[in-house]
């Protein structure tokens, strides 16, 4: 059965069949003057008109939904800042400031409340706890809920347990919530996940996620190997899909990505095709990438399901031969020839 279409991601995707989502947060802000290894989440109370520009900038590219500064905004990352005690202050910021952005854009666009991993290892192979982990997470989208956002958005997470425990703390704060999980190690995420095991997992989720899918990982070409991965088992849930803009480079000190307009706007239209109705970007992705991205799903019709063949031909080849699901599971474990396109980073952005 498919879910009653009552919290407001569920509602636009109805009404708009497509929804594009916003590109990265880091590199637009690194171009703001953000130092590395600085807190971007700092900046929604020093720097807030970068942080509303950031905003705008994704809505006048055409984006429907927006991801907060907020990614690192729990007590665990922000404790490596001195700033565990702002949490619930940062969180809101980002989401008030997210508000007046979306409230004023002239169309429906929703604002989504960033919450990102906890940067620590659950038990029992490290040492968080579930409630520990619950009580972070909750404590974020509280102040999330509180400074106005549609919904959360819980993404790059590697475990199931810290899944599961940003699940209860959304139903917690009774929000609706997405959730996206990195998948960067041979299709797998880092803690072992195949698409197929993110589909069981949602769907045994006493709070489960409005729409589900994978961002950043190691590029474009083996994001949608993983979305072809969750279609394939047609779940009940909108597909999400948020890939980097190429693969990270070192140019005079600084990464830059180098996947551009065109190749983004390639990655959208087969993002669509493969099952995805929520597209955006993650790392490198700027505002001109998000613009072409737009006006490639707006124009360009819709296509039959793609080959691994078409997508190496669009986007490069993937990186690894396989993409951790065994043939049996989705049909599509063995890929074209390995290597070329990588992405890069832990953190969105």
């Amino acid at each position: 059965m498919t879910p009653k279409a009552t919290d407001p991601l569920s509602t636009l995707l109805a009404e708009r069949g497509i929804l594009m989502a916003d590109g990265a947060t880091g590199t637009n802000l690194f171009n703001m003057g953000l130092s590395s290894g600085d807190a971007p989440e700092l900046w929604n109370i020093d720097a807030p008109e970068k942080i509303t520009a950031l905003y705008a900038g994704a809505v006048d590219s055409g984006s429907d939904l927006f991801l907060t500064n907020s990614f690192g905004a729990n007590a665990s990352r922000l404790k490596l800042h001195g700033a565990e005690a702002r949490v619930r202050e940062l969180n809101r910021v980002s989401a008030e400031l997210g508000r007046a952005v979306a409230d004023r854009a002239g169309r429906k666009v929703l604002a989504a409340g960033s919450m990102g991993p906890t940067g620590e290892i659950m038990e029992p192979m490290g040492s968080l706890t579930h409630a520990r982990a619950v009580e972070m997470f909750h404590e974020q989208a509280e102040g999330l809920k509180e400074g106005g956002a549609d919904i959360l958005w819980v993404e790059t997470i590697s475990a199931p347990e810290e899944y599961r425990a940003a699940a209860e703390a959304c139903g917690l704060a009774g929000m609706p919530w997405v959730g996206t999980m990195s998948f960067d190690t041979a299709g797998r995420t880092m803690m072992g996940l195949t698409s197929t095991d993110l589909v069981k997992l949602v769907d045994k989720l006493a709070t489960p996620p409005v729409a589900f899918g994978a961002n950043c990982g190691v590029g474009a070409s083996d994001l949608l190997r993983t979305v072809l991965g969750f279609s394939a088992l047609a779940p009940e849930r909108p597909i999400v899909a948020k890939g980097n803009a190429g693969i990270p480079k070192y140019v005079d000190g600084e990464i830059v990505y180098d996947g551009t307009p065109e190749l983004m706007a390639e990655y959208a239209v087969l993002a669509r095709d493969c099952g995805a109705s929520v597209i955006g970007g993650c790392c490198g992705t700027m505002p001109e990438h998000l613009r072409a991205m737009r006006e490639a799903l707006d124009t360009r019709p819709r296509g039959e399901r793609p080959t691994l063949e078409a997508i190496v031909a669009a986007l490069g080849a993937f990186s690894s031969a396989r993409d951790g699901t065994e043939p049996a599971g989705c049909g599509h474990a063995h890929a074209p020839r390995a290597g070329g396109r990588r992405g890069g980073g832990r953190r969105r952005g």
